[in-house]
């Protein structure tokens, strides 16, 4: 048995059982939530028979409804389990049990790991959280276990638009290539079904071997001597050979074109592989109306990290190219004939995203083996090397899903895919520099706009010591220039109303004025006082913010404003109370 965790070739029941550990306590059965069976094997781990015990304990805790409800949950922590055990295997001393783990020996097991989002955080974080649960743990291991593990810097960026354009590009040619294989098998098959060709000829012969594709998942075929297959000789001239493109493919996906189709739909809607690869079929609604539009009701699901899932439901309209439903469509007709295929072998599943294989079962294998992945030779879902491999063949540089989910809903959407928004803004807007790089125009109009805002409000007039005789009185100041206003009417000359003249450039301000503004400042004191502030603010509130401005140290002061207060005079009332309850506007 390999050392890997893998689905075992047990019966799945409608009921969720408890973890299971056998042969004296080292291995441990997970049972997912769709009753797929991972058995971990802890005999396979290279510390003495104490410490598998106890890890194995520890593990199984958590094979239940309530903590691990996936195989990806349980795999991701038994990979990390056998690096850590590794390297306690190489220590010149390893401990017996668990509760021989040092704070010293974490520490060691800390410095030897890389800094890396995916290997050394992972492993780290991994491991520590399944040993704090052991109670026989040391304090002084305790605390060194329980110390924030910083997470690396993240270094994943979006693809630039010239690299996504020629990802999402080579990946359309792919699937389009295959729909239209797969559509033009699949018409002369119903074709065949109809009855359209004459018996026994080519075309009635091609129909027949389809048909036998279609219900079997291959072209019919004769075991040798051998034990090996071959094509029934009749078949193998109208199908133009034996090559799995002259065969199998004729009504199914290939590998490939089933990470190109996940690219798609990466594209397209933004959902992460994980997503991708659970994607129930979507039903068309029954209600899609007169015109003929196809609305299919999408059902998403995500594990989240921890406890429980996310689930989400879209409705996508086909109403031709380059509609959201579009390639929903092209999906469904793609996969059509492998998904009736895996039906009859396993009834009741209910995955979009199949694909058959070039390798063909085991005869003795039983019919459920690696259910989790597969039936047959048809295959679930997109695996890591496959979008690796997809990556290379095409001649980029990395997987395209991660970044891809990355540039989709940071730089095209701008919006959380089945996110919350604080960690799409801290997860991933934040920390693309793509984001950060688009932020900066916007920041720096914002600021300008903050700043042109705030030269509205603030004392803009210009303090002098005396009057000059050119200079036009006011209600609130004397104006310099009027034909040159910044607040032009459409007749000419200045439109502002008096109170705009202290954030007008061209007013002048100087002792003469400041009994009168120091009683308007009072004055509109009292009134927010008696007003709803919603309408004070409105009415008020920049002509109040200017006057505290000029009230300040770095202009009049306090002590002047107060001095300016006692000298008011009848004079300076009747004109603040023109101004504000009066004729006197504008």
């Amino acid at each position: 048995m390999s050392r890997r965790g893998r689905a075992a070739s047990l019966p799945t029941t409608p009921q969720r059982k408890p973890p299971v550990l056998v042969s004296d306590g080292m291995v441990v059965d997970h049972r997912d939530d769709e009753g797929n069976v991972a058995v971990y094997d802890f005999r396979t781990l290279p510390v003495p028979d104490p410490m598998r015990r106890s890890l194995a304990g520890l593990f199984a805790a958590r094979c239940v409804p309530s903590r691990w409800t996936s195989h990806y949950s349980s795999r991701h922590v038994w990979v990390h389990l056998e690096t850590f055990t590794t390297y306690l295997s190489t220590l010149e001393k390893p401990p017996t049990d668990v509760e021989d783990v040092t704070a010293g020996l974490w520490k060691e097991w800390k410095l030897s790991r890389r800094n890396t989002q995916m290997i050394g955080y992972k492993e780290l974080t991994a491991v520590r959280s399944l040993l704090l649960d052991e109670p026989r743990l040391t304090a002084g291991a305790r605390e060194a276990l329980s110390k924030r593990i910083p997470p690396p810097e993240v270094t994943e960026t979006s693809f630039e638009d010239g690299e996504f354009d020629a990802i999402t590009a080579a990946a359309r040619r792919m699937f389009r290539t295959a729909h239209l294989r797969i559509a033009e098998n699949a018409r002369h098959l119903a074709d065949w079904r109809a009855g359209a060709f004459p018996q026994a000829s080519d075309e009635w012969l091609l129909g027949e071997a389809l048909d036998h594709l279609a219900r079997t998942g291959t072209v019919p075929c004769y075991t040798r001597a051998n034990s090996t297959t071959r094509t029934v000789h009749r078949y193998i001239r109208v199908l133009g050979g034996e090559r799995p493109e002259n065969t199998w493919q004729r009504l199914f996906l290939t590998g490939m074109e089933a990470v190109a189709l996940g690219v798609l739909l990466l594209a397209e809607h933004g959902w992460n592989l994980s997503v991708i690869n659970r994607l129930a079929v979507p039903r068309a609604t029954p209600d899609a109306g007169p015109d003929g539009k196809r609305i299919y009701r999408v059902e998403l699901e995500k594990h989240k990290r921890g406890t429980g899932r996310y689930f989400e439901t879209r409705n996508l309209t086909d109403d031709g190219a380059d509609t959201p439903g579009r390639l929903i469509t092209q999906a469904l007709e793609a996969t059509v004939f492998a998904r009736a295929a895996v039906h009859d072998l396993s009834p009741g599943t209910d995955r979009l995203m199949i694909w058959r294989t070039g390798k063909a079962p085991r005869a003795d294998a039983p019919a459920d083996q690696t259910k989790g992945a597969g039936v047959g030779p048809f295959r679930f879902g997109i695996a890591g090397y496959a979008a690796k491999r997809w990556a290379m063949d095409a001649e980029f540089a990395s997987s395209p899903f991660r970044r891809g989910r990355r540039t989709v809903n940071v730089v095209h959407r701008r919006e959380p895919g089945q996110n919350s928004q604080g960690t799409h803004d801290s997860t991933y807007v934040l920390t693309d520099p793509r984001a950060q790089a688009a932020a900066v125009p916007v920041i720096a109009a914002a600021a300008e706009a903050v700043v042109a805002k705030a030269r509205e409000v603030v004392f803009g007039a210009e303090l002098r010591e005396t009057a000059d005789p050119a200079d036009q009185p006011t209600a609130t100041a004397d104006c310099h220039d009027y034909e040159s206003s910044p607040f032009l009417s459409p007749d000419g000359g200045c439109g502002a109303s008096f109170l705009m003249c202290l954030a007008c450039p061209n007013a002048r301000v100087h002792p003469a004025h400041h009994s009168r503004l120091a009683h308007l400042h009072h004055a509109l004191d009292n009134l927010r006082s008696v007003m709803d502030p919603g309408q004070w603010q409105t009415d008020w509130g920049d002509a109040y913010a200017r006057l505290e401005h000029l009230k300040s140290e770095r202009l009049l002061g306090i002590a002047v404003w107060s001095q300016a207060l006692g000298q008011v005079t009848d004079a300076d009332r009747e004109l603040i109370n023109y101004l504000l309850n009066g004729d006197f506007d504008q």
